[in-house]
């Protein structure tokens, strides 16, 4: 594969708000994010190094990383190869779906834990993919739910629920945030944000941070990105969403979406477009199809495909046995050689 990057972010007709993404990257590094759904991931080759609140982790090939909704990561290269990975994003809907059905827990699911030695696990994530790619889409919601459920079984748990946090500082930290969200476009400075929640602006920030992981600046271009996508999914222009949401320009978009979504927005509304969910404007939980032309050509300008024969057979299950299980870090391998890619060649 040399010096390349690629990635695919799509989402399935009949797997409606469960995006996917197949990607190797290289010298890519998402900035500080977070999602409204779950993240769920396995490395398929070289490092990833995630951040998370907790602190760093590395994570080899075999390994399966859970990302909570709302926690705000970053993710980079773990080694100088950098890293393959097949990524689900699952709504917090199905996820709770499949707990009430196959475990004890009620409410908000969670999982405890963001790392786990897995490749079991880390085969069905794959299998997934190569089942939603071959168009076999009951196989591929069979073992989707297969995955969560046995990741649920593995570390799930209740998440807390936000609305028992005490404190005015919880209260004046989600009357910012609204606040930030209806005034996206040309948001309040951070003296009159606190003013308007009755706070200092330190006061603001501690309680926002604490929160929500993030300063509001941040927290507000994550926010930016999201609607981003809905104006994108609903047929804008990258240049006209970029103006709608207080972007500077369409390059200024273009850096935030690539940083946190992994795809340049012109890349991301072409897929969607090809696949069938343009016009949605469902801010990335409508349906778009497999589709076997090119997705986007990443930062070293190559391209990549579906792929044919990796192993899924529509007849049933690959890679779905539940042995193996492990312990919790995966083995990370030693660092190759160095790759070096090409400036990106626009959105």
């Amino acid at each position: 594969m040399g010096a390349t990057e690629h990635a695919r972010y799509w989402q399935h007709p009949r797997l409606p708000g469960v995006d996917l993404l197949r990607a190797r990257y290289v010298s890519h590094t998402f900035s500080r994010h977070a999602h409204d759904g779950f993240v769920i991931a396995a490395v398929t080759s070289g490092v990833e190094g995630v951040g998370l609140p907790r602190g760093a982790e590395n994570v080899g090939a075999g390994g399966v990383v859970l990302i909570n909704p709302e926690t705000p990561h970053t993710a980079y290269a773990g080694a100088r190869e950098g890293w393959s990975y097949r990524v689900l994003y699952p709504p917090v809907g199905l996820v709770a779906e499949v707990a009430a059905e196959v475990t004890p827990l009620r409410g908000t699911p969670s999982f405890t834990e963001n790392v786990l030695d897995d490749p079991g696990g880390g085969r069905l994530i794959a299998d997934v993919h190569r089942a939603a790619e071959a168009d076999n889409a009951l196989a591929a919601d069979t073992l989707l739910r297969r995955t969560v459920a046995r990741l649920l079984r593995r570390c799930g748990s209740t998440a807390a629920d936000p609305s028992g946090a005490a404190g005015s500082g919880a209260a004046a930290a989600a009357r910012a945030r609204e606040l930030l969200v209806e005034h996206m476009a040309d948001p309040p400075t951070l003296e009159r944000l606190a003013a308007a929640t009755g706070t200092g602006p330190f006061a603001l920030l501690r309680a926002f941070r604490a929160a929500y992981g993030l300063p509001p600046h941040s927290w507000l271009t994550g926010a930016r990105v999201r609607r981003a996508r809905q104006l994108l999914d609903a047929g804008c222009t990258p240049a006209g969403a970029a103006a709608a949401v207080g972007f500077t320009d369409q390059p200024h978009l273009n850096r935030h979406f690539t940083r946190i979504v992994g795809v340049p927005p012109g890349a991301y509304q072409r897929e969607r477009r090809r696949t069938g969910s343009a016009g949605r404007g469902d801010g990335g939980t409508g349906s778009r199809g497999p589709s076997a032309r090119e997705p986007w050509a990443g930062t070293a300008g190559a391209v990549s495909r579906n792929t044919a024969g990796e192993g899924f057979a529509a007849g049933g299950p690959p890679g779905g046995r539940a042995a193996g299980q492990g312990t919790r870090r995966p083995a990370v391998p030693a660092a190759a050689k160095t790759y070096k890619t090409e400036p990106g060649s626009g959105p």
